[in-house]
This record gives C-alpha cells, structure tokens and sequence, in this order.
C-alpha cells in the first residue's frame, strides 16, 4: 500500500496487521531523546522495517546500517511476547518547520488506517532553573490529547505536564489528535540540551513501558549511555553537511 498526503508518502513494504496496535514516532528533539528511544526499541523487541516514507524534502542520502541502505525515515513493526502488537516511526533528521504539518498527518493517517488503538510521541524537554546532567534517574512526564489518553495516564500514576509548550511533531499530533478524537500521548523526559541523552531516553522508555503495560529491560541504556552518545555525535558531525540550511524547531519547555 502506498499512503500519499500532501508532500509525504508512506509506502509499506508488507501487509503486517497493526489492529490495536501502540505506535512510537521517534523524531529528533532535545537531546535526541525520540531517536534512541525508538532505536533502542526496534533493537529490544526485535522489531523489523515494514515500510519507509519519501518526500522531496527529505534529506538526500541513505542511512546505511549492517550494509543495508535505509530511508531517512522508516516504520519497524512486531509482535510481543504478550501479543501487543508495536510500530515504530524513527528519523535521524530533524523535519524541516514547513514539513512538520505534513508528516505528522501522514504518520496520524496512516495509524488510523491501520486500526492503531494509540500513538506515543517521546520528546526531550529542558527545564528551567534545574541541571539534566549527572544523574541516573530523569523525570519524565506525559500529556494526552484525548480524555481517555489522560486518565491512562492518571491511572497509572504518570505525572501529567501541566504548562509550557510542545513543538514539532509531537505538538501537531496532540492537536490532531484532539481535533479527531484520537489518543495520543506525548512524554517527555528532561534532557540535556546540548548532547544525546541516553538516560533521558531511559526514562521516557520506562514511562512508555508502564502505557503499554510491559516489561523493558532499560539497563542496558543506562551502562551504555556513554558509548550512544559517542556514536550519535558523530553521526550528526558527518551528516551535519547534507542536512545544513534547515531552520532549528522550537522544543519542548516546562516552567516552573
């Protein structure tokens, strides 16, 4: 199936059935969070890439991974032990402003179609007056679009954000999903500004855990939250001048 919207497409590799399916969409924020969340995501589980989407405005490169040549943004799916069914959205690049519209009703469309039951949007969140560095444990907090979302969230004792604003992807799709009475959810975990944050991810993780009702080993990300961060910085140092010229998004803030 391919899924045209304005200036994104999606394109499914495979006919996976998704019905009541949780989706993650993992796009660049503070400190990288959504990225390695989804990244780590798709290596726990064992998830495997079931669909990419293409835009003219997307970065004009190939991420290679194990040999393999990969779009700039990809879908990975799979089945839990539990039966859960999971999809994720993951990007290494960061959507330029005037896509930001366009690939989240894609990626909201494409979730309808699909019968999802609920779509998580991990982002990286500063806090004013309070350092993110040094510490194991980050607090994470989460907002819905739906009624239903939020007392999810009530239940499962999530401390819910209260004031600010969140930008990009994840602030277009709590609109969207308000507006169409869809549940989504934002979480986000304090970061670190100015480098990758794998323990931020760490946390956002737990929080996405605790949603979904599952159990994930976030151990591994604490002891190598050094080497990812290592890795990811110079990533973005190589891939810095291909994707030069896109204006920087507003992120995600709390105050208080």
């Amino acid at each position: 199936m391919v899924l045209h919207l304005e200036d994104v497409e999606i394109i499914d590799f495979e006919d996976m059935d998704f019905h009541n399916a949780t989706v993650i969409a993992g796009f660049p924020s503070i400190g990288l969070v959504s990225t390695i969340v989804a990244n780590y995501l798709i290596d726990a589980i064992g998830l495997r890439q079931v669909g990419a989407l293409n835009s003219p405005h997307f970065p004009t490169l190939s991420v290679v991974h194990t040999g393999e040549p990969l779009s700039p943004v990809r879908i990975y799916g799979g089945t839990l032990e539990t039966g859960e069914k999971i999809a994720v959205f993951v990007s290494e690049f960061k959507p330029k402003p005037n896509l930001i519209n366009s690939l989240s009703n894609a990626i909201l469309k494409w979730v309808q179609q699909k019968k999802c039951k609920l779509l998580i949007s991990p982002e990286g969140m500063v806090v004013e007056g309070k350092s993110s560095g040094g510490e194991n444990i980050v607090d994470a907090y989460a907002i819905g679009s739906t009624e239903n979302a939020r007392k999810t969230l009530q239940a499962k004792n999530i401390p819910q954000f209260k004031n600010g604003i969140i930008a990009g992807v994840s602030g277009v799709l709590l609109n969207k999903g308000k507006q169409e009475n869809f549940d989504v959810i934002s979480i986000l975990s304090e970061a670190h500004p100015n480098f990758p944050d794998a323990r931020a991810a760490a946390s956002a993780i737990n929080v996405i855990a605790t949603v979904v009702g599952v159990d994930i080993n976030v151990g591994p990300l604490y002891e190598e939250a050094e080497r990812i961060e290592k890795q990811l910085k110079k990533f973005h140092k190589q891939a810095k001048p291909m994707t030069s010229g896109a204006a920087p998004i507003p992120q995600p803030s709390m105050y208080g």
